[in-house]
């Protein structure tokens, strides 16, 4: 039996959340502007520049938005820009980046709206010049939905179209123009319905006025920014529904009660929109999509009387004397207005405000939260335990090589009803371990047993003379995994259960390149994944693995298709051609053979090229596995060609800048440093070389020495990295990697004022989840993560925390019968 995924409780404190803090766009460069031939942006005929548009609302120079604009036209990825045209971005980070493109993306989406709203109005013979014009001022979603909003027409007759049939609107036109010629007895028939008497002649009046007023661009802007000036607030209150199904039922019904103690902080609950959190809107959201909470937008009755009162003697006053009875047929016209149709409306666009305001933020959570994930550091060169906890069906435990192979797959039952064969499972852990000293326990059900299990036998020092460690390794989304497809093209004989034992090990060995194989939303790294645009989360969570495995690196001869599809420029279709490339003609010999590959063309090339390493031991290990004879070359760039039919031609020879993050574009400069300061290509990575480099660097400056190779300073610098940098250097190793442990601390040992060290598991929107090692991870509000707390380099972010870092912590209250911890951040450990 699989095992199924257990959904994680939901988290809810009432904390008063510290805000976003500002950051400052400072220039850390020269403003360099592409050649704007043909802008992306030019086609979207609105009355706008559309790139001092995106730099408003993006608040990103105007040059910068111009530059990434074309880049984005020329179809090149985030990673590319942000390692390989630094100095066209402004030295921009992938996630600002991916918000100029998403901006970019809003206002192409507008244009064609506006475009389209045009096409709809024409057809139906009330588009005129002014109105042309209002739609193309539009920069939102929003004002186009403004200015249609009197030209739109309902699914169904609505009332006020019926008394116009009736032939009713010149007497509405007239009671606004000339009242004092009005007769509404007059418009009485009384053989027909709708006219029959005075009273529904009136009302009929009155419905055109109603809708009239609702439908009036200038009335909505007023009403609008009065709102903007008034205590606006969103409340929410248990539902009819869920009180009504709390009640004992009759008879054998099977509708389970709603959990409204999950929402009890919304239960009754008010906020100003201005100040209310995104994780409290989320929150609000889900329960109401539950049905479990009703939510209100109160607007304050002095809006109401104050537009009633600008209505009746500003917008829509009487051209001219007006009876008693026509004054009140329009103040109750207005009224009914305001309550029909302006309130609701004015209550929608403050729930679609927040709402995209909330998913916004807590999609940046996800996007943080899954870097960190993805870029903890890999454990190298360690025989690793992977097990699986479980009560009833044992653990499940798989050994692993250094290089991730599988040398062996069991089931151990450490617990429950067959605990009586212990002596065998003890036996056959002793002899996992003349080989293992390192386990790696999944979180979850029977973690904490599994855990004490292995901690007595390391204090009884069962495995000497052995040095066992072990560490706890978030499992989420493993199971789902084990039945994947994937999983069963990598692992098809065996049980889906010893599958997940296999992940759990991998995740500690090559985080990157096992977590790629889950669904990000299935990894555990935020809240309410399910609650925001499923759309752009999966295009931001896209963005950031394609930007970690691009950042990273990849061996191009031992990577698996599916990191492989994730590298800048490759998708599907093009790693399984590189992978049919490779059973073909045997390992790449340089990055110059990618071109041969079909289907990757030289826009593809120039995106994947830089972030793809060729090491030669790698093709070494392959060739002498294969039989084929394997020969030393001169570590230099050659001109022997190797033809192949049909795909032009490639060098067949080694070029030891293949293995550095140095674009092929910049092979021809990086030579030319070398032979500047009297270098060499075998020479890369010493600390001779090292050495001169620096020396030369210092003395003549790198603006001065990249202008001498007519270049620019950010990519000379990125050749210096290349060429210093030691044969299988990886970013990762500065980054946090697993602790592993030989003693656990119960939940029952703590007190309050206790200081401990852990580790970020989680980050939400209302705080950061720890753990200290006793079987439940501790939160630390929101409102404890102060600047003061934080290093320089990660105060400008909203929330400074994220999986994988390191934390000294203070128990500020231990809750065992609910089983949550409250922690104050101490500081952040490097």
């Amino acid at each position: 039996k699989v095992k199924k995924e257990e959904p994680d409780d939901s988290f809810t404190f009432d904390e008063p959340a510290q805000k976003k803090q500002k950051t400052t766009n400072s220039a850390q460069g020269r403003p360099i502007k592409l050649k704007l031939s043909n802008s992306c942006v030019e086609d979207l005929q609105m009355n706008w520049d559309p790139i001092q548009v995106l730099a408003e609302k993006t608040g990103v120079e105007q040059w910068v938005c111009a530059n990434i604009a074309k880049l984005f036209q020329e179809e090149n990825t985030v990673p590319f820009m942000v390692r390989y045209r630094k100095e066209l971005i402004n030295h921009m980070d992938a996630d600002a980046v991916r918000d100029v493109q998403l901006t970019l993306e809003e206002l192409r989406s507008v244009a064609k709206k506006s475009k389209s709203v045009s096409q709809t109005l024409k057809k139906e013979g009330v588009l005129t010049s002014e109105l042309e014009m209002a739609l193309k001022n539009c920069t939102t979603a929003g004002d186009i939905d403004h200015v249609y909003a009197p030209y739109k027409k309902g699914s169904k007759l609505s009332k006020a179209r019926r008394a116009k049939e009736l032939g009713l609107e010149p007497v509405a036109l007239a009671l606004l123009q000339a009242p004092q010629t009005l007769d509404l007895h007059s418009s009485i028939q009384p053989n027909t319905k709708g006219l029959s008497t005075l009273d529904e002649v009136t009302t009929g009046v009155q419905e055109i006025l109603t809708d009239m007023i609702a439908k009036d661009k200038e009335t909505l802007t007023h009403v609008q920014s009065w709102c903007d000036r008034s205590a606006v607030t969103i409340h929410s209150s248990v539902s009819k529904t869920a009180l009504k199904e709390q009640q004992p039922q009759q008879g054998n019904q099977k509708s389970k009660p709603k959990d409204i103690a999950k929402f009890s902080l919304y239960t009754d609950f008010t906020c100003d929109v201005q100040r209310i959190q995104h994780y409290q809107m989320l929150a609000i959201n889900r329960g109401e999509n539950l049905k479990i909470l009703t939510v209100k937008v109160n607007i304050p009755d002095w809006v109401k009387n104050d537009f009633c009162r600008w209505c009746i003697n500003v917008r829509w006053r009487p051209q001219g004397f007006a009876q008693p009875e026509l004054m009140t047929i329009l103040k109750n016209a207005i009224e009914d207005s305001y309550r029909r149709f302006i309130l609701p409306f004015l209550s929608r666009g403050y729930r679609t405000k927040l709402t995209t305001s909330a998913e916004k933020e807590s999609i940046a959570m996800f996007v943080r939260n899954l870097r960190q994930r993805l870029l903890m550091c890999p454990v190298r060169g360690r025989v690793i335990m992977g097990v699986d906890p479980g009560f009833h069906h044992g653990c499940k435990i798989a050994i692993l090589s250094p290089t991730s192979q599988i040398l062996h797959t069991d089931v151990a039952y450490l617990h429950g009803p067959a605990k009586h064969k212990e002596a065998e499972n003890l036996l056959t852990l002793k002899n996992f371990f003349n080989s293992c000293q390192t386990i790696v326990i999944g979180n979850g059900k029977a973690c904490r047993e599994t855990e004490a299990f292995f901690t007595d036998l390391i204090k009884q020092r069962f495995f000497k003379p052995l040095d066992v460690s072990y560490c706890i390794t978030d499992e989420a989304g493993a199971s789902i995994y084990s039945v994947s497809p994937e999983a069963v093209k990598e692992m098809p004989d065996m049980d889906p259960n010893l599958r997940s034992a296999v992940s759990i090990g991998r995740r500690v060995q090559d985080p990157l390149a096992e977590l790629i194989k889950i669904d990000p939303k299935h990894i555990g790294i935020g809240t309410y994944q399910h609650d925001v645009s499923q759309s752009l989360l999966r295009a931001a969570l896209d963005g950031v693995v394609q930007e970690c495995v691009s950042f990273v690196g990849v061996d191009i001869n031992i990577c698996s298709e599916t990191l492989m599809r994730h590298i800048a420029g490759l998708n599907a279709g093009r790693a399984r051609s590189i992978m049919e490339w490779k059973e073909k003609n045997g390992p790449f010999l340089n990055r110059e053979q990618l071109k041969l590959v079909k289907g990757l063309g030289p826009k593809s090339f120039q995106q994947c090229a830089g972030f793809i390493r060729i090491n030669p031991e790698t093709v070494r290990r392959r060739q002498l596995k294969s039989g084929t004879a394997y020969h030393n070359v001169p570590l230099k760039q050659t001109a022997e060609k190797k033809k192949v039919k049909g795909s032009g031609s490639a060098s067949n020879k080694f070029n030891p800048l293949d293995q550095t993050c140095i674009h092929p574009e910049s092979y021809s400069i990086a030579l030319r440093f070398l032979s500047q300061i009297g270098g060499s290509l075998d020479q890369m990575g010493s600390a001779v070389l090292r050495q001169s480099i620096e020396s030369s660097v210092k003395s003549r400056g790198l603006d001065v020495l990249a202008k001498s190779l007519d270049t620019t300073p950010e990519t000379l610098q990125l050749i210096v990295d290349g060429l210093t940098q030691p044969p299988g250097f990886d970013i990762r190793q500065d980054f946090e990697q697993a602790d592993f442990k030989r003693e656990i601390v119960s939940m029952n040992d703590l007190h309050d004022g206790m200081v401990l060290t852990g580790r970020v598991t989680n980050t939400a929107l209302f705080g950061a989840f720890v753990d200290i090692g006793v079987g439940r991870s501790g939160l630390i509000p929101k409102r404890f993560i102060t600047p003061d707390k934080l290093p320089v380099d990660q105060r400008r972010r909203s929330l400074a925390l994220g999986p994988g870092e390191r934390v000294e912590v203070r128990v500020m209250n231990v809750d065992l019968h609910r089983n949550r911890i409250t922690l104050d951040l101490i500081r952040v450990l490097r």
